[in-house]
């Protein structure tokens, strides 16, 4: 059988499945590490429960992610997650869904392998969300997930921290209050209020157009040029404060890398 009849005979298998996501529907994916768990605990010294060189090691991961092709508006980390915000008229990879999820996992897992000189493995799936307002729902429910794993990891590694079983520490704080747990912590001296807002909010990515002063050869004279910056923000804001800023970026429009190529 020739190669252009075998070509058309099994290209099908691998394409007549494709779904791609209709015009004027928003994308966000979610790309989630897989077993970090045992990574993080058994594999790799990370300091509990939060440690600076893996939060760098996801910042740069969502930085790699937003510079390598695809379209993106928002880009958000916490814990060993990553939400991405496509532009709503992107036409990468025609919007099939598999391209997205194939390669975006493909790309985190690569970079921060590298980067931590370990095996990482991500995983990703995309959320189709058909109004602004679900997308200001969608990060807002992943800025109060790391506010509420922020609270109880500090709660659990206290604990644990005054020898208490992995099995005693999650029954002191399972079922409890936010109120409860910030006094648990208040009476062991730490005030949750006071913990960086990056382990309490997490991280977001957005970008920006600064003036970057150039020379030009021509006139031999300096002049003002306009570049996409990407902004690491690890002051986020909580509650509506949040919601508002998810809105500005949705209503700003566009606005990426150079480096971005469909």
């Amino acid at each position: 059988m020739k190669f252009s009849d075998l070509d058309s005979k099994l290209r099908v298998y691998e394409t007549a499945h494709d779904f791609c996501v209709l015009p004027n529907v928003y994308m966000v994916a979610r790309i989630d590490g897989r077993s970090f768990t045992r990574l993080t605990k058994e594999k790799q010294n990370f300091e509990r429960p939060f440690d600076i060189k893996f939060r760098d090691l996801m910042i740069e991961t969502v930085k790699h992610l937003m510079n390598c092709g695809f379209e993106v508006i928002y880009g958000y980390t916490e814990s060993d997650e990553i939400s991405l915000l496509f532009d709503i008229n992107t036409t990468v990879f025609s919007r099939k869904t598999r391209k997205y999820n194939s390669i975006l996992a493909g790309e985190a897992s690569a970079k921060f392998s590298l980067l931590l000189g370990d095996i990482g493995a991500f995983d990703c799936r995309i959320s189709q969300l058909p109004r602004k307002e679900d997308v200001i729902d969608y990060f807002r429910w992943r800025n109060e997930d790391a506010h509420r794993n922020s609270l109880n990891a500090h709660c659990y590694w206290m604990l644990r921290n005054k020898n208490y079983t992995a099995k005693e520490a999650t029954k002191q704080i399972e079922g409890k209050s936010v109120a409860f747990k910030n006094e648990m912590l208040f009476k062991e001296g730490m005030n949750f209020n006071d913990f960086p807002k990056w382990q309490k909010r997490g991280v977001g990515f957005y970008w920006s157009e600064v003036e970057k002063v150039g020379f030009n050869p021509t006139t031999n004279q300096k002049e003002i040029a306009i570049r996409n910056e990407l902004k690491v923000d690890m002051e986020l804001p909580m509650g509506n404060e949040y919601n508002e800023m998810i809105r500005s970026l949705l209503q700003n429009g566009r606005v990426f890398s150079k480096n971005n190529k469909d």
